[in-house]
């Protein structure tokens, strides 16, 4: 990779953690901290999330039409999300085993959390529930087979690819055959 593009990608994180670090210290201001392992709530903040808790009545009144037309379709996705994250779990724990590259925390992807928050009904926290167990799975997937990727075919596409995963940058350039065993090599022990 060229240097000015490995320096650029290196100020890019150092820009999100600078981000994350200034998100992390309002948040700890405004609603939360971490006690124990455990979020905590600043006094009175639970109370006024439950009192803010919209009930089913409401919820379902206030409800457009097309938001519970769509709710079986989207409820329907649950059967793909599942049967794809067993199959990852499944492909990680023989395939990543045998290549010798580090198995990915799916924890680290599919946090389900929201739920928690007081001031969700019931289908509120059904909903974040799902949404972080789908997007969760999607995200260790991805992340998953970028590793594979990474694996069998270290090489950028021709073309621009839209939501590249984090190890594209670094692949070999598209048609830069110089020396390309000796670089998948490398690119395969940096993933044990």
């Amino acid at each position: 990779m060229n240097d000015r593009i490995r320096e650029l990608l290196h100020q890019i994180t150092e820009i999100e953690d600078q981000i994350e670090e200034i998100l992390n210290e309002r948040q700890e201001q405004i609603l939360y901290f971490y006690e124990d392992g455990k979020i905590r709530f600043r006094e009175g903040i639970e109370e006024t999330h439950k009192r803010l808790r919209m009930t089913l009545y409401r919820y379902f009144r206030l409800s457009k039409i097309r938001n519970v037309a769509s709710a079986p379709f989207i409820y329907s996705m649950i059967v793909p999300f599942v049967l794809l994250d067993i199959a990852v779990i499944l492909y990680q724990a023989i395939c990543f085993r045998l290549y010798g590259i580090k198995p990915v925390n799916r924890s680290a992807y599919v946090i389900i959390d929201r739920y928690k928050l007081k001031h969700l009904n019931i289908i509120e926290q059904f909903n974040c529930v799902y949404c972080g167990y789908g997007n969760g799975v999607l995200a260790f997937a991805t992340e998953v087979a970028s590793r594979t990727e990474q694996y069998w075919c270290p090489i950028k596409h021709a073309r621009k690819v839209q939501g590249r995963h984090s190890r594209y940058h670094d692949f070999i350039d598209y048609g830069d055959a110089e020396d390309y065993h000796r670089r998948l090599a490398d690119y395969r022990l940096r993933l044990g």
